[in-house]
This record gives structure tokens, C-alpha cells and sequence, in this order.
């Protein structure tokens, strides 16, 4: 699989990562074994980058991960995990006090001596103009709990507040054909700045597997139930902040716009993938097979110019009101 690398920190990433909130919590429950067998599926398909976060299950998908590295030493993998959420979103917590606190918890749930990539996880708007939280950052690097930081956001505003900080290797922002405003408002930042783009919930949750109807039901303990209104977190995390019904109709027009041999769900990562100054992108997987399949992806060819168009017509005509004022 194609390899990235991310200009400020040199380190390399799959285009196709496996995102592993999933594996914890918010997705209904998925039994150890199976974690473990997505994580090896994936890595087996040449996936090398893995995304986590220290309260995805309390810290179960980083132990899932951390078993996974010791019993894989040899697969090559970029762990990158988050912290922050463990506590109120206070800037005051934002302290190096307690940055090497959480920081030492993920070491510890991984197994590592040093994090490779460590991202606030979509801190309040106050921490993006902290010096003191950034020179924090620059200290645990210093120290050797991390070799590399970036910042996991959720608007475009804040994308671009982190990537103007010097330190800051990655941003990880949702991105995908049904939120394009960061193709046009962050990602040539990004380039320009050498900062590298970790792309989120590639596939709206789900809705761009064309797999769902007006009629599917979700789990009580799946954020696609109990948040779409935003009531648990930021309601863009859960179907990128489409009106559910909406995206069910959108995402059949775009299952329209695969290519033969592609699935809706290969042709959302393809379109992501090819965006220029992406890094990576990390759908999740709930087995083995939607591990290989979102690798496959990678394979892929090209989108040409006429899908690229009904791509962009879709969102004009059905999501962007929705959505692109938001975030």
C-alpha cells in the first residue's frame, strides 16, 4: 500500500489507516477476539497506521492495540491516540501536569516507552491560542513521552489555528464527500505548512456504505442512536452532522457514482485518498472483512473529473446547507 509521509514529524502512514474507536465503545460491543482480528486483517492488507484514544472504552482499544504490538513487533505500525476527554473540557486541565499524567496512562494501555503521535482530542476553542499548552506539548516531546503532537478538531477554523502552530505534526479533520469544506479551507494550508491530514469518519458513519434505509435501527449503546443531535458530543462526529434521513437519500445518489468492481464505501476512501495534502484516512472496521475491503481502496484508480463534479453537485444540492456553516 502507498505510504505518506508527514513532512514536520518524518514519520510514514498507510493511505488507508484503520480508525479503532469501534473496538472500544459507542459502536455497540465487539467481543476482544474480534478486535483483534480486525487489527490483523488490516495490518495484513498493508494498513500501518492506526488511530485511537485513550476513552475509547476507558482505554480498551489502546489495550487492544498494545496486546496487538506485542504480539506483532515486527508489523511497521504508527499508533497515534488523543487525550484530553478524560476530564471536563476546561482549558485550565489543559497542564503539562496533567498531559504527562494521561500520556503516561496511554504509554502504559500500549506498551510503549514513547507514543508515536499524540493529538488533543477536539480541545475547546481556548486551548488552539494557549502558548502554554503548546510549549506543554513541545516538553513531552522533549521528554521523550512522544515523539510527535497534532490536533484533532472539528471546525475548519480550528484546523487552520493548529496548523499555524510550528509544533503541531498532523490535524486529523472530518472529511469526506459529504463535508467538503476542508478540501478548499484547510487542505492547502496543510500542504503549504508541511502539517500532515489524518481524515475522520470517511464514510458519515456509515451512511456512504449504502447500506442503510429511513427504516435501520442502531443499537442503544451506538453513538448513531443515542447522538444525533449532538446530546453525548459534537453532533458532526455522528453522520458528519447530516440529518439522518437526508444522508440515507443523499448516499443512494452517491452509490450511483461507483465505478464497476468499487463498492460506495471504496469509492468515499478513494475520493478522500485522493485529495491532495491527505495523509491518511481511517475508516473503522467491525470485522475482518471491512478491514480488507477499506484497504482495497488504496487499489483503487483515480476518480475521473465527471465523478469529481457529481461528487461536488451532490453536497451542493443536498448537504451543504446543512452542514458547511458549522464546521
Amino acid at each position: 500500500m502507498e505510504q505518506r509521509t508527514i513532512e514536520r514529524s518524518g514519520q510514514r502512514a498507510s493511505v488507508i489507516g484503520l480508525g479503532t474507536w469501534q473496538l472500544g465503545a459507542d459502536w455497540g460491543d465487539v467481543r476482544e477476539e474480534d478486535a483483534l482480528a480486525v487489527l490483523g486483517a488490516a495490518a495484513d492488507a498493508g494498513v500501518t497506521f492506526f488511530d485511537t484514544a485513550d476513552v475509547y472504552g476507558d482505554g480498551r482499544s489502546e489495550q487492544l492495540i498494545g496486546r496487538f504490538l506485542r504480539e506483532r513487533p515486527d508489523a511497521g505500525l504508527t499508533v497515534a491516540t488523543k487525550m484530553g476527554r478524560r476530564v471536563d473540557l476546561d482549558p485550565a486541565l489543559y497542564t503539562l501536569e496533567n498531559f504527562r499524567a494521561w500520556t503516561d496512562r496511554s504509554r502504559r494501555n500500549l506498551g510503549v516507552d514513547r507514543l508515536d503521535l499524540v493529538q488533543l482530542h477536539c480541545p475547546p476553542p481556548a486551548v488552539y491560542g494557549s502558548d502554554v499548552v503548546f510549549d506543554a506539548l513541545d516538553t513531552l516531546v522533549e521528554e521523550e513521552r512522544i515523539a510527535a503532537y497534532g490536533v484533532s478538531v472539528e471546525t475548519c477554523a480550528e484546523a487552520l489555528a493548529a496548523i499555524a502552530r510550528p509544533g503541531t505534526a498532523t490535524v486529523q479533520i472530518i472529511l469526506n464527500p459529504f463535508r467538503l469544506k476542508p478540501v478548499t479551507e484547510v487542505l492547502p494550508a496543510a500542504v503549504e505548512a508541511g502539517v500532515g491530514i489524518i481524515a475522520r469518519v470517511p464514510l458519515a458513519s456509515g451512511l456512504l456504505s449504502g447500506k442503510y434505509t429511513a427504516d435501520t435501527q442502531f443499537a442503544d449503546n451506538d453513538h448513531r442512536n443515542f447522538n444525533r443531535n449532538g446530546e453525548a458530543f459534537d453532533q458532526g462526529e455522528t453522520f458528519a452532522g447530516v440529518d439522518f434521513a437526508t444522508g440515507v437519500e443523499a448516499a443512494q445518489e452517491f452509490a450511483a457514482l461507483v465505478p464497476e468492481g468499487a463498492t460506495p464505501a471504496q469509492t468515499a476512501l478513494r475520493w478522500i485518498v485522493q485529495q491532495p495534502g491527505v495523509t491518511t484516512v481511517i475508516p473503522g472496521a467491525r470485522d475482518p472483512e471491512q478491514a480488507r475491503a477499506n484497504a482495497d481502496a488504496a487499489a483503487l484508480a483515480p476518480l475521473d473529473d465527471t465523478t469529481l463534479t457529481a461528487v461536488q453537485d451532490l453536497y451542493d444540492r443536498r448537504i451543504r446547507a446543512q452542514v458547511h456553516h458549522r464546521w
